[in-house]
């Protein structure tokens, strides 16, 4: 599924999920609002944890969340909203290479309506194929052996999701 909808499936102009008005599909304002935006790579064992700067323009690992259970991870996640007074969270959503939403994906999907329950900020999904590959590489590029690349991968693919984001949010804007 791509990130952008065609003219035809898009909603009507200013109504909620219409891109041109900047409203997602609760009809929450995508980037009227100034601050920084949380950047989410939810994996099986961890959560990686990117934020913006305040002028949304650079996105930078943070940590990752060792998953307990869902209430507590989702509890860091809240919290991470509040320490860095976020204005919304983007989420990674894992599509095939083809495009199509796997098990992976319909996990994430469901995961990302359980924090649009709990969390007080707009919450936003971007395409997020291959990060891991790219954080990986850049990781490598950087001198990271295999070991040290476990310790900061999930930070750094929550990262290159955001900023994949961010950029295509100032091309929209």
């Amino acid at each position: 599924m791509p990130d952008v909808a065609p003219i035809s499936a898009r909603p009507p102009a200013g109504a909620p999920g219409d891109p041109v008005t900047g409203h997602d599909e609760r009809g929450f304002p995508l980037l009227t609002s100034p601050g920084r935006i949380l950047g989410l790579d939810l994996g099986a064992r961890r959560i990686g944890v990117a934020v913006s700067d305040s002028d949304r323009r650079l996105a930078t690992g943070v940590t990752a969340i060792v998953r307990q259970d869902p209430a507590a991870d989702h509890q860091a996640v809240a919290a991470f909203v509040a320490d860095y007074d976020a204005t919304a969270v983007v989420v990674g959503m894992p599509l095939s290479l083809s495009g199509e939403r796997g098990p992976a994906a319909r996990a994430a999907a469901d995961e990302v309506g359980r924090l649009r329950a709990v969390l007080d900020v707009p919450v936003h999904t971007v395409d997020e194929r291959l990060t891991t590959v790219q954080a990986a590489s850049g990781l490598r590029a950087a001198g990271r052996r295999s070991r040290q690349q476990r310790e900061v991968i999930d930070q750094q693919a929550a990262a290159e999701l955001l900023q994949t984001w961010l950029e295509r949010q100032r091309a929209v804007f």
